[in-house]
């Protein structure tokens, strides 16, 4: 990174928490705008990278698969190799397409895998054993992308990933506090504790953190493709692994994985295109859902933050979450009712019974009829001068995923089984029910809430975004598309605008600290939404983070979310 760019991002961190709450007085962190193009994630030195790619002459895939892999370095707790993800892409000719690189579960996986023989739950089975990983499709997705669409080759893209990791890079106080407040869990797992441990304490701010385990498996990659992960050394470390803790994933498992390219989920609002990805996630098809029930009402004539507009945006929420629980799965495992799901005409249905002046019971919400469907993620979100755009969110599912690194190999393994329904009715670690739909099959795919999404407007794209966040994704990707469609908000605003979330059970809504003034949460509270629970919003806290990139008039914009310690850059802002 250079010195100037670490300078500046110090000294925003140290502002960016007062600015947060200053965005109750109106004020706003300012997006980054530049000519070049433009790159968002959670991770400045990801960024810079992606950046720097789009500098040399890459495109939009070639900076956000540099930058996927970078995060894997650099932002551990989501970034990752041994995890899974979602990629929406938008060429400059047009054409949309999703690559779904999405864990699977291990051939041996079975149905009740979690269950004890009374068929209960087992506590922590499927979030914190070896039972909980997913074969991860991290690799594949990146490496498939950046064959069929990128510009730049294997080496070239993935070299400042293996540079950081062996050259080592300078902790801050974001990553080292991570660090350090996981030290009891990753003591389990001695391979966890030769990472995330400086000799055996604690890693401090400003120390040097060299990943050379992890250096040599993105060489393996970076030399042999997809074979120098799901096979030779790098597989047989991962599935020795599995065996020492009694893990499923088998080499058959490895060999077999393969990302699959998807139809994007397509909709409309207010004279935009919604561009956004199908199942296995839940996101896209939410999404459109929810926006195509709030369509018909005059959202900007309610005002932003109004309790009429509040109240409108948490019964779509109600149903569309309900619906989720019913229809949602891997599509090739289950006949997921797409099409239905995202009509206009079934949003009028499911939304006919919506009272303007009271608020629904969640415990009488039921899913619609169709006829015979982590706290811990990041997204990186790219735009490019040519018209390509990119919205890109991967995962291990909950922070650091299971907490287990493979031995010799260096990277964090996932607990992504926990997102299948592993007892039908019963939630996961997000609170999310889930029945048939998302049961656990050998080779399935689990459900996600990743929204990686791209708005378009007269066929070019205008916004690029998605978030972090569990079962918060979606409507932290509802609420900065409708403040950008609804309010006319410029990206910094949209971004940083305080949020809340309904998701139909629990029946309850989450809301940052200044996103209800006390006459709106009193307005709510007397039409009778129940459990209005306040997340302190401060730095490193509060809903999702969505770093998103928008086109404008005044060129490529670009703006992390003030909640957290990422960046924005182009390639203009190179070297200042």
């Amino acid at each position: 990174m250079s010195t100037s760019f670490a300078n500046r991002l110090n000294g925003s961190i140290l502002l960016i928490s007062s600015m947060f709450f200053g965005l109750a007085h109106g004020v706003a962190p300012k997006a980054l705008i530049d000519d070049g193009g433009m790159v968002a994630s959670r991770s400045a030195l990801a960024t810079e990278i992606g950046a720097q790619i789009l500098a040399d002459g890459g495109n939009a895939i070639d900076a956000a698969v540099a930058t996927g892999f970078a995060l894997a370095v650099t932002y551990p707790s989501a970034g990752n190799l041994g995890g899974g993800g979602f990629m929406v892409i938008h060429l400059a000719d047009g054409t949309v397409i999703a690559n779904d690189h999405r864990e699977r579960a291990p051939g041996a996986a079975s149905k009740d895998m979690f269950l004890d023989e009374e068929g209960q739950l087992v506590k922590g089975l499927s979030t914190a054993s070896h039972l909980a990983v997913g074969v991860p499709g991290t690799v594949a997705g990146l490496l498939d992308v950046l064959a069929r669409y990128g510009r730049l080759d294997r080496k070239r893209v993935m070299q400042p990933a293996i540079d950081l990791a062996a050259k080592g890079f300078v902790l801050d106080r974001d990553l080292a506090a991570q660090f350090a407040r996981r030290q009891d869990v990753f003591a389990k797992y001695p391979a966890s504790v030769a990472v995330f441990a400086n000799e055996g304490a604690p890693y401090k701010m400003g120390e040097l953190f060299v990943q050379t385990d992890l250096a040599n498996t993105l060489r393996r990659i970076q030399k042999h493709g997809k074979a120098g992960f799901y096979e030779g050394e790098t597989a047989d470390l991962l599935v020795a692994e599995m065996q020492r803790g009694g893990g499923l994933i088998s080499h058959d498992d490895l060999l077999g994985y393969q990302s699959s390219w998807r139809e994007p989920i397509r909709g409309t609002y207010r004279g935009h295109e919604i561009v956004s990805m199908p199942p296995p996630s839940s996101g896209g098809i939410l999404l459109v859902q929810m926006l195509n029930m709030l369509e018909p009402y005059d959202i900007a004539g309610m005002g932003y933050g109004s309790a009429q507009s509040i109240h409108l945006m948490i019964e779509a929420e109600r149903r569309a979450y309900a619906d989720r629980a019913q229809h949602l799965g891997d599509a090739d495992f289950y006949p997921v009712p797409i099409k239905e799901l995202i009509s206009k005409e079934y949003a009028t249905k499911r939304f006919a019974d919506f009272d303007a002046k009271r608020a629904s019971i969640s415990a009488d919400i039921g899913a619609g009829e169709i006829p015979a469907e982590s706290l811990e993620t990041t997204h990186a979100s790219v735009m490019d001068k040519d018209g390509n755009a990119v919205a890109y969110t991967t995962t291990l599912n909950l922070s650091y995923g299971a907490k287990m690194v493979v031995a010799g190999a260096g990277f964090l393994l996932n607990n992504e089984m926990d997102d299948f329904s592993a007892k039908e009715n019963s939630p996961n670690a997000f609170g999310l029910i889930g029945r048939k739909a998302n049961a656990i099959e050998p080779g399935k795919r689990m459900l996600s809430s990743m929204t990686p999404t791209i708005v378009r407007k007269d066929g070019k794209p205008l916004l690029v975004t998605g978030s972090p966040g569990g079962s918060t994704i979606i409507t932290t990707t509802l609420q900065v598309v409708m403040n950008v469609i609804d309010h006319g908000m410029s990206l910094s605003d949209a971004v940083s605008s305080p949020r809340f979330h309904h998701q139909w059970q629990p029946d309850r809504v989450m809301h940052e600290t200044y996103a209800f003034s006390p006459d709106t949460k009193a307005l709510l509270e007397g039409m009778g939404h129940k459990q209005l629970i306040a997340i302190p919003a401060f730095y490193g806290g509060g809903i999702g983070d969505a770093n998103s990139v928008m086109h404008s008039d005044q060129g490529f914009q670009g703006m992390a979310d003030p909640r957290n310690a990422g960046a924005a850059m182009g390639p203009g802002q190179l070297g200042q």
